[in-house]
């Protein structure tokens, strides 16, 4: 029998609950690799994006989410990754609110943002070409 917090919430809820609405970094590379698209929305600045960005990522700042999604997320059941600068940022938590709020059934939060993506090694997109960083010891596996 599962137990269950304060809020009435199991753990065994809010952990699947965790594992539906959020990914990271490592699970969304290896979700494009096998081919799956989601769409990956970065909601940070214009200063932010030119600064580096994920591959094939679409620039949509949180302050005009709600306006603007319709062009390039016309489907609500579309999968839909949004991020923004880490874990000290709430940027993308709020764009997945904002998105569930208008009806998009299948949007996912990537938790560490850009800052873990580019921790882990995987390529970034600046407004000069492709790069790739030494992966964090921190943060992801490094060697042989």
């Amino acid at each position: 029998m599962p137990t269950s917090t304060p809020a009435g919430i199991s753990a065994v809820d809010f952990f699947a609950a965790k594992l539906t609405h959020q990914t990271d970094p490592a699970d969304l590379a290896a979700e494009r690799a096998a081919g799956a698209a989601p769409l990956v929305l970065d909601v940070r600045s214009a200063q932010g994006w030119a600064q580096g960005r994920l591959p094939g990522a679409v620039h949509l700042p949180l302050d005009r989410l709600r306006e603007d999604v319709g062009a390039v997320a016309p489907d609500l059941d579309a999968p839909i990754v949004v991020y923004c600068w880490g874990p000290g940022c709430n940027g993308s938590t709020r764009a997945a609110l904002v998105l569930a709020t208008m009806g998009y059934t299948r949007v996912r939060e990537l938790i560490g943002g850009f800052e873990y993506w580019v921790r882990e090694g995987l390529s970034v997109v600046t407004d000069a070409g492709r790069t790739r960083h030494a992966p964090d010891p921190l943060a992801a596996p490094v060697g042989p």
